[in-house]
């Protein structure tokens, strides 16, 4: 396949998975700033599920929405490990949300990334609807109470979610 057809082959398949995301009914629901911010419980890319609020009480929590064919998940996801490191140890959780891909496929881009941080599936994409995602990457910040404390649309530089971070510890 050509490089060409191959960028146009993901191209079709984010707009594919943008409208799937949102053809379930409504409009997507908008978080308020300072609210709380749905509970979700799913599976970790090894298997064991885990659950917000209740395994990440007391703690910053950034909520990555990601898929492989989204052109800025790759880069960022590396660039936002070392904010990572830096701040995990101060209660910073990340959590990495695929959206509507199987374990495979998010297991195969994960592997090349050399990241630490936890990589979740939401299979149906119900999370990232009740989040209100409308386009990937999209990144909501939590505080410590799980409400929502900032969101971040489309790619950011480590620099941007290292400030956003920093104000929430």
């Amino acid at each position: 396949m050509s490089a060409d057809a191959h960028v146009w082959g993901r191209l079709l398949l984010m707009l594919l998975v943008l409208a799937l995301l949102g053809a379930c009914g409504g409009e997507s629901p908008q978080l308020a700033k300072g609210q709380p911010t749905p509970p979700f419980t799913l599976s970790r890319l090894e298997g064991a599920p885990i659950a917000f609020p209740a395994d990440l009480q007391g703690q910053v929590v950034a909520v990555r929405f990601w898929a492989d064919w989204c052109p800025f998940c790759e880069g960022e996801m590396r660039s936002i490990e070392p904010v990572y490191q830096r701040y995990r140890d101060r209660g910073l959780r990340l959590l990495a949300i695929n959206v509507r891909q199987d374990r495979e496929t998010a297991a195969a881009f994960i592997e090349a990334l050399g990241i630490s941080y936890e990589v979740l599936l939401d299979l149906d994409g119900a999370v990232a609807r009740s989040y209100g995602v409308s386009g990937l990457p999209t990144t909501v910040l939590l505080d410590r109470q799980g409400r929502l404390a900032a969101r971040i649309l489309g790619e950011s530089t480590p620099e941007v979610f290292e400030r956003m971070v920093k104000e929430l510890l």
